[in-house]
């Protein structure tokens, strides 16, 4: 009997992790009748990230409220583990590009503070051991919004606290203060799962690379760019860390580079810890193919995304890995980067609009189903 694992990262603003899995499963089966298909929920460290937690070691949900990333208070959640002692907290959960239509998108103003509310809670009830999976974020605050909610103070040149937009914080900052932060950070570990290995600043830091992305025009993001040097020179000045270029600072618009100058917090890659909560070595091993992908497949793919955290677990069994995307901008890179094959989801002619409904999604996918087995598995089950 053919063994296939899928796992599949969220289909961002579309289907969950587990949803998007099912439906390329409902496709495989519908062709082949005799295949085992095993469904591994996973994510990066960006949207769902507390969700495939939760279904890798059975967590518990915490509802609660925070604010989102324009102010507006909205009803979130995280998950707790292990007794409730460690908090998984996705910083999608309250400061997600998903949470806004796109005319409310724009970075020079977006905000983590509602991440930090949530980490303020997990404290709160007694969670010791803190990690937040960065990614999927609306921001390019450099996690100041995040500090700002956990006590820390910033001052401009006159000695003023600063408490207006974003990006006039960035700006105008002179001063950081962390006497004022929560007492509960003391004895709390906290650490940061990424989705990308970009750093803060230069051409592939959190301004150029993903800034647009949020609704940033080519004015805001020259703007950022500068506002979050200048940020750096504080955070170097005030605290001694000077790691604005090292990789994964620029993970979630900066808040990778606030976990560590600020908070002196590790961080690891999401993709590898999901895959060893979900002991995804275990299903690897007996498959016959590995079937992975998210919402958009292309460069930055390779850039520690849910796939290619998959393809490396995969080469090392020596299993086929199968990539598939909802939409697929081909590259040198990628076409080379070792998948099997690369489908797109997404019928040539079909808007993004259309397919990005949760129903046309699955169909699409289902459809895609259908044609690996086409293309890789009849004749071989």
């Amino acid at each position: 009997m053919m063994r296939v694992v899928i796992a599949m990262d969220s289909f961002k603003g579309s289907l969950s992790s587990e949803e998007a899995g099912t439906a390329l499963a409902e496709g495989l089966r519908q062709a082949i009748s005799d295949i085992d298909i095993r469904v591994v929920p996973i994510a990066d460290g960006g949207e769902g990230t507390a969700e495939a937690v939760a279904a890798a070691r059975r967590g518990r949900y915490v509802e609660t409220q925070a604010t989102d990333p324009i102010g507006r208070t909205i009803p979130s959640r995280y998950v707790t583990i292990e007794n409730d002692s460690t908090a998984i907290i996705s910083l999608a959960a309250a400061s997600g590009i998903t949470l806004l239509r796109p005319e409310e998108r724009n970075p020079l103003i977006t905000t983590t503070y509602g991440t930090g509310e949530l980490i303020l809670d997990a404290l709160s009830l007694g969670a010791h051991n803190i990690v937040v999976g960065l990614g999927g974020s609306a921001t390019t605050d450099g996690g100041v919004g995040l500090l700002r909610a956990l006590g820390y103070r910033f001052y401009d040149g006159k000695n003023r606290e600063l408490s207006g937009p974003t990006i006039d914080i960035l700006e105008l900052v002179e001063d950081i203060d962390g006497s004022q932060a929560s007492s509960l950070l003391r004895s709390a570990t906290l650490s940061a799962m990424v989705d990308v290995d970009n750093p803060l600043l230069g051409v592939r830091g959190a301004a150029n690379v993903f800034a647009r992305q949020k609704g940033a025009s080519d004015a805001d993001v020259e703007r950022i760019e500068q506002a979050l040097t200048h940020y750096a020179t504080v955070v170097a000045r005030c605290f001694g860390r000077d790691v604005a270029m090292a990789a994964g600072s620029g993970a979630a618009g900066g808040v990778g580079y606030a976990f560590r100058a600020i908070l002196g917090a590790e961080l690891n890659s999401g993709i590898e810890a999901i895959l060893d909560l979900a002991d995804i070595d275990t299903h690897i091993s007996t498959a016959d193919l590995v079937v992975t992908g998210e919402g958009r497949i292309d460069a930055q793919t390779l850039m520690g995304k849910a796939p290619s955290g998959l393809l490396r677990r995969a080469v090392k069994h020596q299993v086929r890995c199968i990539a598939v995307g909802g939409s697929v901008e081909h590259s040198e890179q990628l076409d080379k980067s070792g998948f099997a094959r690369i489908y797109q989801s997404m019928p040539d002619g079909m808007s993004l609009s259309e397919a990005m409904l949760p129903t046309t999604a699955r169909a699409n996918l289902r459809a895609v189903g259908g044609r690996i087995a086409t293309d890789l598995l009849i004749g071989k089950a």
